[in-house]
C-alpha cells in the first residue's frame, strides 16, 4: 500500500480481507456485550426486578471484562490472535445462549458476569491488525477496526428490540433475539478460524521471553506498573461492595467477604507473576538498549482510554433509560435507538480520530480530541425536558463525535509501542476502559444525571494534562529474531 491510498475495498489485498474479517468480530462480540441494555424492559418484566436488581446487572456486564482484557491481551501475543478470537466468540455465544435460559435473577447476574469477558475480544483485533499494516496507516486500520466493530453495540440497540417485539414477540421473544445474536456469532467463529492468518506470509510474529506479565524496563517501571494494577482490584472490590448486605444485598455477608480474599489472593498472584517475568531486570536494574520503553506512556494511554471508551461504555449502558425518563411518550424501540446513537458515530468518528493521529501527530491529535471529549460532555449534562428532542440528539452526536475519535487515537499508539507486547499493553488499556465504566457506572447509583455528565467531563480534562507528557513514537523499535539478530520496525 502506498502511504496516502487506503483502498478499503479491495478484499483482493490480504491485509485489507483480513481488516474486515477482524472488525466484523469485534462487531459480533459487541453486539452481545450490549444485547443487555436495550432490552431493559423486556427483561425486567420478565423477572420482576427492582432497580437496584437492573444496576446491578448493568455493573457485572462490564466487571469480568477488567481482568479478561489482561489475560486475553497475554493469550494472543502467547498463542496468536487466530485462535484466541474464535475461541472466544464460540464460547461467548454459549454463555448468551445461557443468559437467555436463565430462569432466576440469580442465573441472569451469573451468566451476565461471566459474559463479560467477551468484551476482551478487543484487544486481540488490536494485535492482529498491527500486524497486517504499517505505522504510517496503523491508526486508521485499528480506528475502523474498532470503530466498525464497536458499532455492535448500536446495532444491538437497533435490531434486537426489532427482534424481541416484532419478529419473535411474547414475553420470551427476548431470548429468541439474544439466542440468534449468539448463533450468528459462534458460526462466525468457525469462519473465522478457516479464513484469518496471524501475520502476512513471510514475517515473523513475535512473542514476549516469559509470559504472565508485561516486561518493562527499569525498577522505577516495576513499581509502577504494579500500582497501577491496584485501581483494577479495588473496583472489583466495590463491586462486590455493592452487591453485600450494606447496599444492594444482593450476596449473603459470607459471600462478600470470600469476594473480598478471592481479589486480595488474584492480586498476590498477579504480583508474583510481574515479579518472575522481570526477575531478572530487577537484578541488573534494567534491561538491554534496544528493549527499553518507557512505561509511562502506557499509563497515559490508559487514563485516555479510561475517558473515553470508559464513559462510552457507561453513557451506552446509561442513555436509553435517561432518554425514556427526560422524554415522556417514547417507546422501548425509539429510546433504544436514540441511546445506541451515542456509538453511531463509531462508523467514522474512531477511524478519523486513527487517520488524525497518522496525519497529524499522536499527542497533538489526542489533546485537541480530549479537549473536545470534555466539552462534548458538560454540553450532555444541560440536557432537561424543556429541549426539543433534535437539539438533545444534536447534542449527542457531537459528544459522541469527539468521545469515539478519542479510542481512535489511543489506538493509533498502543501497537507503536513494543510489538511482542502489544497484545498486553492494549489488554492493559482496554481494561483501564472498564475500570473507568464500572466506576461511573457505580457513580451513577449516587449522583444525579448532570453530575454524571461533569464526572465524565471531569475525567477527559485530567486525561487533557496526562497527555501533554506522551512521548512521540519515533523511528523505530526493535525486536529480536529466533537467530539473535534484531529487527526493526518502523513506528513513524
Amino acid at each position: 500500500m502506498s502511504t496516502y491510498r487506503f483502498p478499503l475495498l479491495d478484499f483482493s489485498n490480504k491485509s485489507v480481507a483480513t481488516l474486515h474479517f477482524t472488525w466484523f468480530a469485534f462487531f459480533l462480540t459487541f453486539v452481545m456485550w450490549f444485547s443487555l441494555p436495550p432490552l431493559k424492559p423486556l427483561i425486567t418484566a420478565s423477572f420482576a426486578m427492582t432497580p437496584q436488581q437492573w444496576a446491578a446487572l448493568l455493573t457485572l456486564n462490564v466487571a469480568l471484562t477488567i481482568p479478561a482484557r489482561i489475560v486475553v491481551g497475554s493469550l494472543v501475543d502467547k498463542f496468536g490472535p487466530r485462535a484466541i478470537y474464535s475461541a472466544l466468540l464460540i464460547f461467548s455465544g454459549a454463555l448468551l445462549i445461557a443468559f437467555a435460559c436463565a430462569q432466576s435473577f440469580e442465573q441472569l447476574a451469573l451468566f451476565r458476569f461471566l459474559l463479560g469477558f467477551v468484551g476482551a475480544g478487543f484487544v486481540i483485533g488490536i494485535r492482529l491488525v498491527s500486524e497486517w499494516f504499517p505505522a504510517r496507516q496503523v491508526g486508521l486500520a485499528e480506528g475502523i477496526y474498532g470503530g466498525w466493530g464497536n458499532f455492535g453495540a448500536a446495532a444491538a440497540g437497533f435490531t434486537l428490540p426489532f427482534l424481541a417485539i416484532h419478529v419473535y414477540g411474547g414475553e420470551d421473544g427476548w431470548r429468541y433475539a439474544m439466542g440468534t445474536a449468539a448463533i450468528i456469532a459462534m458460526i462466525y467463529g468457525v469462519a473465522f478460524y478457516a479464513s484469518v492468518r496471524n501475520t502476512p506470509k513471510g514475517s515473523t510474529y513475535f512473542k514476549p521471553k516469559k509470559s504472565g506479565g508485561l516486561e518493562v524496563s527499569n525498577r522505577k517501571d516495576f513499581v509502577f506498573y504494579l500500582l497501577m494494577n491496584v485501581p483494577m482490584y479495588l473496583i472489583l472490590a466495590v463491586l462486590a461492595w455493592k452487591m453485600s448486605p450494606t447496599n444492594l444485598a444482593l450476596l449473603s455477608t459470607a459471600t462478600t467477604y470470600i469476594l473480598y480474599a478471592v481479589l486480595f489472593a488474584l492480586f498476590v498472584f498477579q504480583f508474583s507473576q510481574i515479579y518472575r517475568v522481570n526477575k531478572d531486570m530487577l537484578k541488573k536494574g534494567s534491561v538491554a538498549e534496544h528493549d527499553k520503553y518507557e512505561f509511562k506512556q502506557v499509563a497515559i494511554l490508559s487514563w485516555a482510554y479510561l475517558a473515553t471508551f470508559g464513559s462510552e461504555i457507561a453513557v451506552v449502558s446509561v442513555l436509553p433509560a435517561f432518554f425514556m425518563t427526560t422524554f415522556e411518550g417514547l417507546s422501548v424501540t425509539q429510546a433504544a435507538m436514540l441511546g445506541g446513537s451515542f456509538a453511531f458515530m463509531n462508523l467514522v468518528a474512531r477511524p478519523g480520530g486513527g487517520w488524525v493521529s497518522d496525519k497529524f501527530g499522536r499527542r497533538f491529535s489526542m489533546s485537541i480530541i480530549l479537549a473536545g471529549v470534555s466539552v462534548g460532555y458538560l454540553l450532555l449534562s444541560q440536557i432537561n425536558a424543556s429541549w426539543p428532542l433534535y437539539l438533545a440528539f444534536t447534542a449527542v452526536f457531537i459528544c459522541s463525535l469527539f468521545v469515539q475519535a478519542g479510542c481512535g487515537a489511543v489506538f493509533a499508539v498502543v501497537p507503536l509501542i513494543k510489538r511482542r507486547m502489544t497484545g498486553q499493553i492494549a489488554g492493559l488499556a482496554g481494561a483501564y476502559g472498564n475500570v473507568g465504566a464500572l466506576f461511573f457506572l457505580t457513580m451513577n447509583t449516587f449522583i444525579d444525571t448532570q453530575m454524571f455528565f461533569w464526572m465524565l467531563a471531569g475525567a477527559a480534562a485530567i486525561g487533557l494534562v496526562f497527555v501533554q507528557f506522551l512521548k512521540e513514537p519515533k523511528g523505530h523499535t526493535v525486536e529480536v529474531n529466533e537467530d539473535g539478530s534484531l529487527h526493526k520496525i518502523e513506528v513513524s
